[in-house]
């Protein structure tokens, strides 16, 4: 066997040795991807090149590597914008419940003051009309419901103006939920938007 054809056989088993250990450490990345998704692990290249045994330079210069971990970015980028949305819109639910149920009870406040009011201006009429004709035991037992009714209707302005607060504290908290939303999916899009 002359020198020349020993010396190419050589450099075909190493061309195949090679490719070999190419294909082994590929399999490697692959495996690690497989092993991160399974723990929710957060996909970095580094990170798989620590766990894979490889370097980040065989990461970046094989493409078939390259191509897996790109994916398994693109699954984890997209499996994060998702859980972010999920809270959002819930959280966003719920104060928009608040904002409904508190004029909802900004409305019944309403309407309970006006029907006091009414009431009100009934008593003091039946007063003035029959005041004449009453003792002084009557108007003291008329004057402590005219009391206790004014004191109804302050406890209500008062609950009144609890509730427009809240209405307007839920309405700023919702403002600030949908900025803060349109926000994320402006991030999110400029993310999955390629460099």
């Amino acid at each position: 066997m002359s020198a020349a054809a020993s010396s190419g056989s050589r450099t075909v088993a190493a061309v195949a040795a090679r490719r070999a250990r190419g294909q082994a450490a590929v399999q490697r990345v692959r495996d690690t991807l497989a092993v991160l998704r399974r723990e929710n692990a957060r996909v970095t290249v580094a990170a798989v090149a620590r766990r894979a045994n490889v370097s980040r330079t065989f990461i970046y210069d094989n493409p078939r590597a390259r191509a897996a971990v790109a994916d398994a970015l693109a699954d984890a980028d997209q499996q994060h914008a998702q859980l972010r949305g999920a809270p959002d819109a819930a959280q966003q639910s719920v104060w928009r419940e608040r904002a409904l149920n508190a004029e909802d009870a900004l409305t019944s406040a309403h309407t309970e003051i006006i029907r006091q009011r009414t009431r009100i201006g009934e008593l003091l009429g039946q007063i003035r009309d029959l005041q004449a004709e009453w003792d002084e035991e009557s108007i003291a037992r008329i004057t402590i419901e005219n009391t206790s009714l004014k004191q109804r209707v302050r406890q209500l302005t008062a609950d009144n103006r609890t509730f427009e607060e809240r209405l307007a504290a839920a309405r700023s908290t919702l403002r600030f939920q949908d900025r803060r939303l349109a926000d994320l999916e402006s991030r999110i899009a400029e993310a999955a938007t390629p460099p």
